[in-house]
């Protein structure tokens, strides 16, 4: 099923000003801004938000529970999967305290972040706001963006360009190997917290470490302590790769085969910026529990601040203000989102392939 660009019909907002000869002037995004206030979808749902955490929670202990009177037994690793998705959900609570989506108290919400991303996940809350926020400030940006900078993957030609040894037999194949790379993502994050406190102050560099320390030493001492070493190992590696592949599939889609801004090109203002490089996955119960409501990517990137639940009631009106600037807002179904994300990565490396 191809992208589409879906009609809307809820209210009609105010349109931009218009000055000599009809070219509009101000700002796209502020008469979507202005509604979106007066509608209160920018207001905090703490009641939702603190429901979600003590089901997580009441879930996560269950699993460990589980896991502790099972013991040492084959059934046990059954539980890694489950551990996987509430992974999962654990880190869709991260990353919603880091765009104070929570709470609006800065301090409340890195609290929030550092239990969820570096004590339950071993994933530095610091490291992943840091690099989220540049993204969300550049999307698909390749010299602002960090998630389309040149590393494992690449996502232009003239990044694959470059490529010699291993990394340009990874880009040649990089569409066939992106999911089995998933499976690594849940190390990876781990990596690169630790590898960040380098970059840390000293005393943020103390709390992240110490909580990730915490949990790595947790997390061992109930495998090992639960299951036989060779058991404990195989949960580990279920547990993990199953949780980066969670992650994998719904970040995925997001961006990945959308618009990429010319950096020497013209400048995009906060709508455009956002709408264009943003895929939206249509969604149902199911859709947003499993992707943690970033399948509402384009809505998240315009207000990311907004709670997970409004995004689905801010949409209507996106759609139908995108409709009447004439901006593409680009939605799919969730298969075929993933068949437009790895057609963007084949074709980069399709170059290498013919040389």
């Amino acid at each position: 099923m191809a992208q589409t660009v879906v009609p809307a019909a809820p209210p009609a907002l105010p349109r931009p000003d218009s000055g000599a000869g009809g070219r509009r002037t101000g700002s796209e995004f502020a008469p979507l801004l202005r509604v979106a206030k007066s509608q209160g979808l920018l207001e905090q749902r703490t009641g939702w938000y603190a429901r979600t955490m003590i089901v997580n929670a009441v879930f996560l202990a269950a699993t460990v529970t589980g896991m502790v009177l099972l013991g040492n037994t084959w059934w046990t690793l059954l539980l890694a999967p489950v551990l996987a998705v509430l992974s999962a959900r654990t880190a869709f609570i991260g990353h919603d305290a880091g765009h104070a989506q929570i709470t609006g108290d800065r301090r409340k919400s890195r609290l929030i972040g550092l239990i969820h991303g570096n004590l339950l996940l071993g994933m530095s809350y610091a490291w992943w706001n840091d690099k989220h926020n540049r993204h969300h400030a550049n999307p698909n940006h390749v010299d602002k963006d960090p998630d389309v900078a040149a590393d494992v993957l690449v996502f232009t030609s003239r990044q694959a360009a470059v490529r010699d040894g291993l990394r340009r037999w990874l880009t040649r194949h990089q569409a066939w190997l992106f999911f089995p790379l998933t499976l690594l993502e849940g190390i990876a994050l781990k990596v690169y917290g630790f590898q960040d406190l380098r970059r840390q102050s000293p005393r943020e560099r103390l709390v992240e470490g110490t909580l990730l320390a915490l949990h790595v030493i947790g997390y061992l001492t109930l495998l090992f302590t639960v299951l036989t070493p060779g058991k404990a190992v195989l949960f580990a590696v279920l547990h993990q790769a199953l949780f980066g592949l969670h992650l994998g599939l719904a970040f995925a889609p997001n961006h990945k085969g959308m618009e990429m801004p010319d950096p020497d090109g013209e400048r995009w203002g906060h709508l455009r910026r956002q709408v264009l490089t943003s895929r939206n996955i249509r969604g149902n119960a199911i859709t947003d529990w499993f992707l943690g409501g970033l399948n509402y990517q384009i809505e998240h990137h315009l207000f990311p601040s907004m709670p997970r639940p409004h995004l689905t009631l801010v949409r209507p009106l996106v759609r139908a203000h995108c409709r009447d600037l004439g901006v593409p807002y680009t939605e799919t179904g969730l298969v075929d989102s993933y068949r437009q994300a790895l057609h963007h990565l084949h074709a980069v490396g399709e170059p290498l392939r013919q040389a």
